[in-house]
């Protein structure tokens, strides 16, 4: 079967019993995408399918249908071979909110999703929209502030792209 991930094209084996995050992982080498609690609650999963937030430790692979967003695809390489990093990503460390970083990779890709979908945010929504993803080192009010401030660089974006 094809997956499309992070814009390139994949041939992998198509089997009803394996999960996109193995896949991922272990076929792939995506290891950014990390394994957690492995039914979908803590979110360290999460990797985004046609822009939506999916935990892909539960998700069969033969039922992945869509372009599909790991944190590695997060960042851009312009042409003069430069990074430049997703507002989230950015956010994310200029808040300093990583400290064991096991769950930020399902962070950022449920903020990505949910900046998507909501640009201006209310504190409230953030929390709402994060909540289902948890941090074993407690950094919810950095998480919280990282998502707004994200929002706040994505709105300037698209001011100047306007």
């Amino acid at each position: 079967m094809k997956l499309t991930i992070n814009g390139q094209e994949y041939d992998v084996p198509d089997s009803p019993s394996r999960v996109l995050l193995w896949t991922l992982r272990d076929e792939l080498g995506l290891i950014g995408t990390k394994f957690g609690c492995g039914v979908g609650i803590c979110g360290s999963c999460t990797v985004n399918i046609n822009g939506k937030a999916v935990r892909s430790c539960i998700t069969p692979l033969n039922e992945v249908d869509g372009e599909i967003r790991t944190v590695e695809g997060l960042a851009t390489k312009n042409e003069d071979g430069s990074v430049e990093l997703h507002p989230v990503q950015q956010a994310f460390i200029d808040n300093q909110v990583p400290q064991c970083s096991w769950c930020m990779s399902g962070q950022m890709m449920t903020a990505t999703a949910f900046l998507a979908e909501n640009s201006n945010p209310s504190d409230d929504e953030i929390v709402e929209a994060m909540g289902n993803n948890y941090c074993r080192c407690g950094c919810y009010y950095r998480i919280k502030t990282a998502v707004s401030d994200a929002a706040t660089i994505i709105a300037e974006q698209n001011k100047e792209a306007a």
